[in-house]
């Protein structure tokens, strides 16, 4: 019975991932998932999900299988009274809430859009210390105590003292029977990487355009968790001035006023520069903005934090712009026509849900 069930839940988890795999943009989309998030597990709603199965009927009941039947003979059980309501014409919508893991779906995520493994830059890894398993000795803490060796030492020992008896085979190990595991420290690279985030809270930006932020940093922050051992996240906002801030401030903070995108940079800059060396860290500056920027001399004096100061510490810079109705969309074009040449500079318009899947791919698809 155990292990038909364990069949059974095997099969409707490999239901589900489908389901999730042939819906993926439109649950890639949803808000309502991300904010379904527990500790390690998300939960969604996929439609009712039946496992085909065998039930049997009663004997009185006539039908297939029944005999030979007559015509107009009901097959099955329906009951041709009761019920209440009015009737109608639409099917009913039947919704199952299916946990699934954070690992799970960024492996899902990952097969659909065909994203590469990461690698990571130069020595960035940090090297922690792990016990492994490595051999047999004789002694040892019982807790370690590895029976089989142990048994083994035993049939060995009474077959050369000649006292083993095949027909009433008792092994009683002695104490120089006994074998433990034994174990030693292995030093093990963990690769770390941190993510800064950095988003455009001006007055053209509005609830729809931090709405799409929020749920394509969700997906790339479960790729990358994916990759690396270790994840930092640090949250950067700015209108005419920028400043540091947690999560839910970055999501659901309302600002106003003007676009001065270098004092992001410039933050940026200096808290990768304190605390996240370039030789330790894996670096994934993500910066949303709907394009507008106070002036033509702030967008110089972002080409050149970029060139010189950003782009040569990250694996990948990241820029995103969400449309706006108020948004110029100049910073994009400013980005392709004088550092189209940068590598590791991957740049992405997201106009609605509809794009945030391809917007994904962009920024994740190189593998970097």
């Amino acid at each position: 019975m155990v292990a038909k069930i364990e069949k059974d839940l095997s099969r409707f988890r490999q239901i589900v991932k489908g389901t999730i795999r042939k819906n993926l943009k439109k649950y890639i989309s949803h808000s309502e998932m991300i904010g379904r998030k527990g500790k390690d597990l998300v939960s969604i709603p996929v439609p009712q999900i039946d496992l085909p199965h065998f039930k049997y009927g009663h004997e009185d009941v006539g039908g297939v299988g029944q005999g030979e039947g007559e015509p107009g003979t009901p097959i099955g059980q329906g009951d041709t009274e009761g019920g209440t309501g009015q009737a109608g014409d639409q099917p009913g919508e039947h919704l199952l809430e299916a946990e699934i893991s954070i690992e799970e779906l960024a492996e899902i995520l990952g097969e659909e859009l065909e994203l590469p493994r990461i690698e990571p830059k130069g020595r960035k890894n940090i090297i922690s210390r792990k016990g492994r398993y490595t051999g047999i000795r004789k002694v040892g803490p019982e807790s370690l105590r590895h029976f089989k060796r142990t048994y083994r030492e035993a049939l060995k020992r009474q077959i050369i003292s000649g006292t083993y008896n095949p027909d009433r085979p008792i092994l009683i190990p002695i104490r120089e029977d006994k074998r433990y595991r034994s174990w030693k420290e292995q030093a093990k690279p963990e690769s770390s990487a941190v993510i800064i985030y950095m988003m455009d809270v001006s007055g053209s930006m509005g609830d729809e355009q931090k709405e799409l932020v929020r749920i394509e940093s969700f997906w790339i922050e479960t790729w990358l968790r994916s990759q690396y051992e270790g994840l930092n996240i640090r949250y950067i906002i700015h209108d005419a001035t920028a400043r540091e801030v947690d999560s839910e401030t970055f999501y659901r903070t309302r600002e106003s006023g003007g676009t001065v995108i270098s004092s992001a940079y410039e933050l940026c800059r200096k808290i990768l520069k304190q605390e996240y060396h370039p030789d330790e860290w894996n670096i994934y500056p993500f910066h949303f903005s709907d394009g507008d920027n106070w002036s033509g001399g702030d967008t110089a004096r972002c080409l050149k934090l970029l060139k010189n100061e950003l782009l040569p510490v990250s694996n990948q810079f990241s820029y995103g712009q969400v449309k706006s109705h108020y948004g110029s969309g100049q910073f994009l074009k400013d980005l392709k026509q004088h550092l189209s040449d940068e590598e590791n500079l991957v740049a992405s318009e997201i106009n609605s849900k509809d794009d945030i899947l391809q917007s994904i791919k962009d920024f994740l698809g190189k593998g970097r």
